[in-house]
């Protein structure tokens, strides 16, 4: 039985021995990474913050003193040392422990940080709630770090913190100089000067040896040694940002040196205002694997062999981001004009071989995508054609910026958005659900959703020849398809399926394209004529797609973005338009955040399956089409159209006619 076994809340810390505590960090490690390896997760940045975390919750009272990691996937050993740890069999599973920190599951987690470089903004408002509650006695602690401070949010908090003097915060740097990749920026250098140094920590300890040797000194004598330390860290290691600021700063510490790490905090919370403490950790701490892998540390792993390190699951599939990858190297060759754009996460959106190929035409801004955006609006104004490529989810943080600086001024910038759509693990906040109903607001905008390699290929050719609006293709975080031929093109609409009888016209968008032609195949055995369209440009809405939908029965869409201003309604409205009078019926994500579970659980769980959709629309096809004789001993083998058994709403709406 090891000392892990006997820690269930942070009180059981302070009863251990340094020496015990020291071996307790070993197990941690151990146990992050059996488990980690196992279900996959954030392996790196957890095995750099087993002592910073143990630190923190020796020196501060949580939950009473809200700790808050920003990035939230730092919080696994938060996790353990709250009680957690027998949750982790089922981390970032269905019903199971979140990747990130969760307030259903713990009152230890204050907030449910999955998007970098929020905390701070978080923290300065706890602490100003507990100032003006009289709530003296409480510390906020906001550990920062794992590329965070990249982030404009980060600094905009910074700057409000600077003027509370007597805010009760503790800002813990860890500072191990990566996000994904190496941390990129002029912060960054600033930490790599304390870090690197050796000069700094050398003078140090020769003050210290001749201080401890000297007899009493007297006030002003240690102020002067104060001063003269002060002034090192000036001339030998820059440090002046924070002190310029207005801020107190404690550092740089081993950040693996529990010892000192809580000497540090106690200081930190003794001062009775904000303080920062600057901590140097390594990510991948004590897997040699991971400390190793340069590209970015074991970050985020799927399962693994936690005594190899190499995955149990090695991909044999192209993925959306392999052939996206390769499509910017041929087009980095045929269009000089072309530039790329990542915020922090170079290798995972694919431009890491763009980027060995061209090394000069590719920027990472470090989490910043507010500045990506704008910066691709610049660049574009002066004769370039940005490519950003981002998750999905993150180009939520950067809408103004494309409405106002890339949409309004009309700059032909492209966003490449990975991972649309339904991802799963990560939980809500990683989902691509919002960006077609963001998207599709802003005026002029094309926005293209390919269904396989080539479609993609298209679909970038086509975008780097629009200069004078924004261009977005989105894509799925499941393995790339096989080719989806089209019998026929019909105005720049693709017509995978074509039925002589025009009863249901099916149109899927991008990754659900071929769910689209698997409900055509359910249909068409109820006796109706099924046709499948897929406009490789959905947005605007092609006007070809608008006369075949005329000629249909019913119309029905199937994505995996939103119904609400997803684009199916926008079909909807495009027909209202016209004045074609014809019912449509969207199936999509309900205006709803959704749980932890797989893509294949959600969209199970969502109606979103073949069979399901295909149940729906024979069921609405009834109604619409009295005409047709429908098998329903067969209708009953399509399934149920119950709500599923955690009571989640079913997407999309019943059939609406016009009037």
């Amino acid at each position: 039985m090891g000392l892990l076994d006997g820690i269930s809340e942070p009180a059981d810390l302070r009863k251990l021995s340094h020496k015990e505590l020291v071996q307790l960090a070993k197990e941690i490690r151990q146990f992050l990474i059996t488990n980690v390896a196992r279900t996959g997760g954030h392996l790196g940045p957890n095995l750099g913050v087993v002592e910073l975390t143990m630190a923190i919750h020796l020196v501060f009272d949580s939950p009473r003193d809200p700790i808050v990691f920003d990035t939230g996937h730092q919080s696994y050993v938060h996790k353990i040392l709250t009680g957690r740890a027998g949750g982790f069999p089922g981390l970032r599973q269905r019903g199971g422990l979140s990747g990130y920190p969760s307030r259903a599951e713990s009152e230890h987690d204050w907030m449910e940080n999955s998007h970098a470089s929020t905390g701070l903004s978080w923290g300065e408002g706890m602490a100003k709630a507990f100032r003006l509650r009289g709530e003296t006695d409480r510390t906020v602690v906001t550990i920062v770090g794992d590329g965070a401070l990249t982030g404009g949010m980060t600094w905009e908090a910074l700057n409000n913190i600077a003027v509370e003097s007597d805010l009760p915060m503790v800002i813990v740097v860890n500072d191990n100089g990566r996000s994904y990749a190496p941390t990129v920026g002029g912060l960054s250098k600033q930490l790599s000067g304390l870090r690197t140094d050796p000069r700094y920590e050398k003078t140090l300890d020769v003050i210290k040896l001749a201080v401890n040797k000297a007899p009493l000194f007297g006030k002003q004598a240690y102020e002067l040694l104060h001063g003269l330390k002060i002034g090192l860290k000036d001339v030998l290691a820059p440090q002046g940002l924070f002190s310029d600021l207005g801020l107190k700063y404690i550092g740089p510490v081993d950040g693996h040196d529990l010892q000192a790490l809580t000497t540090a905090l106690r200081q930190a919370k003794g001062f009775g205002g904000p303080v920062i403490v600057h901590a140097i950790t390594v990510k991948g701490k004590g897997f040699p694997f991971a400390e190793h892998h340069e590209r970015d540390r074991f970050h985020a792993i799927g399962r693994i062999n936690e005594f190899t390190g190499e995955p149990l699951t090695p991909s044999v599939q192209a993925t959306w981001t392999d052939a996206f990858g390769q499509e910017m190297v041929d087009l980095g060759e045929t269009h000089p004009e072309v530039v790329a754009i990542t915020a922090a996460m170079l290798h995972p959106v694919g431009l890491g071989r763009f980027a060995a190929a061209y090394p000069d035409r590719v920027f990472d801004v470090g989490i910043a995508e507010q500045h990506a955006v704008a910066s691709a609006a610049g660049m574009a104004r002066a004769g370039l054609h940005p490519v950003f490529a981002v998750y999905s989810t993150f180009l939520n943080r950067a809408f103004d910026q494309l409405l106002l600086d890339v949409g309004m001024h009309h700059m032909g910038v492209t966003f490449v958005l990975d991972r649309a759509g339904v991802t799963g693990p990560d939980g809500p906040s990683h989902d691509g659900v919002w960006d077609t109903s963001l998207t599709g607001i802003v005026p002029g905008l094309r926005l293209a959703a390919p269904r396989d390699a080539e479609r993609l290929h298209d679909a970038l050719h086509e975008a780097l020849e629009v200069n004078d609006a924004p261009t977005v293709i989105r894509y799925s975080k499941d393995k790339l398809p096989d080719p989806i031929p089209a019998e026929r093109h019909v105005g720049g609409v693709d017509v995978l399926r074509h039925a002589e009888r025009h009863d249901v016209l099916v149109i899927g968008y991008g990754q659900m394209a071929g769910t689209a032609l698997q409900v055509a195949d359910r249909l068409t055995k109820q006796g109706l004529g099924v046709s499948v369209i897929d406009p490789l440009w959905a947005l605007p809405v092609p006007p070809a797609l608008v006369r075949l939908a005329a000629d249909y029965s019913l119309v029905v869409t199937i994505e995996d973005g939103m119904v609400v201003g997803g684009l199916g309604s926008r079909v909807e409205l495009a027909l209202d338009a016209e004045g074609v009078d014809v019912p449509v019926r969207e199936f999509g994500i309900p205006q709803e955040f959704l749980p932890m579970a797989t893509r294949a659980e959600l969209m199970e769980q969502l109606g979103l399956t073949p069979r399901q959709i295909a149940r729906d629309v024979t069921e609405l096809a009834m109604s619409v089409m009295p005409h047709v004789e429908f098998d329903l001993d067969d209708l009953d083998d399509l399934g149920t159209q119950d709500a599923d058994p955690a009571g989640h709403a079913r997407p999309g709406k019943p059939v609406r006619r016009r009037s």
